[in-house]
């Protein structure tokens, strides 16, 4: 079923207000279109078929032009020669001729009518198809927004999602009970603060008394006889 009864339903059509009334509106512009450029077809092949009907009404009429020469010259050359009686019979005939001339200049005269009807008809339908075009790619490209966004939200909302970030929380869990195991196991062996300094500080009366130790035996004889009876 069309959308348009008429031509001029179409040039005369609001495209928005019939796509506010649609239940459908992707089909409805899809319709549109495609009767749009069936029209546009039609408008078309009638003004060719017009065209070709002009030309053969025009080439007629030329030689309804050159029968009225013709016969003019005729009359005139039978008046020349005397003979009235051809002359007038010409100039019927021409008159005739003149009859059936004038009735195709009227006949030219309306296509010529046609024809412009018809170009100013499909000037205005290319516009309206054009329009209906740029009507439908705006509505394909919201569509496509419209469907990226969809599945924007369906993946936020999606349980997947969560179920996955669900089981990363897990095993960070599990990470921090082994890190926490292991910490555990150095609990007792760090020494504190102040067993460091006493270490520190034993070390360093070692450190002296043995210093002391190798001093004492330098300055004392008997060590270094010692020695020497010893190699």
């Amino acid at each position: 079923m069309g959308v348009f009864s008429r031509l001029s339903d179409i040039i005369n059509a609001n495209v928005n207000a019939i796509l506010d009334r649609a239940e459908d509106p992707q089909k409805i512009i899809r319709l549109i279109i495609q009767e749009m450029e069936e029209t546009l077809v039609e408008v078309r092949t009638t003004a060719a078929r017009t065209i070709a009907e002009r030309k053969e009404v025009e080439r007629r009429l030329n030689r309804l032009r050159e029968a009225q020469a013709e016969w003019d010259r005729k009359a005139e050359i039978a008046l020349r020669k005397g003979r009235e009686d051809l002359s007038r019979a010409a100039l019927l005939e021409k008159a005739k001729v003149a009859d059936t001339a004038w009735a195709l200049q009227e006949e030219l005269e309306a296509l010529d009518a046609a024809l412009a009807q018809g170009e100013g008809d499909i000037v205005k339908l290319e516009a309206k198809l054009n329009e209906a075009k740029a009507k439908h790619k705006a509505m394909l490209a919201r569509e496509v927004t419209a469907n990226n966004r969809l599945r924007a939200r369906r993946q936020v909302h999606d349980t997947r999602v969560d179920d996955a970030f669900a089981r990363f929380e897990m095993l960070e869990r599990r990470v921090d009970r082994a890190e926490g195991e292991v910490e555990a196991f150095d609990l007792g062996q760090r020494k504190s603060l102040a067993e460091e300094i006493a270490d520190l500080e034993a070390d360093h009366a070692i450190d002296a008394e043995l210093e002391a130790l190798k001093a004492r035996i330098a300055t004392d004889p008997r060590g270094a006889g010692s020695r020497t009876g010893d190699r």
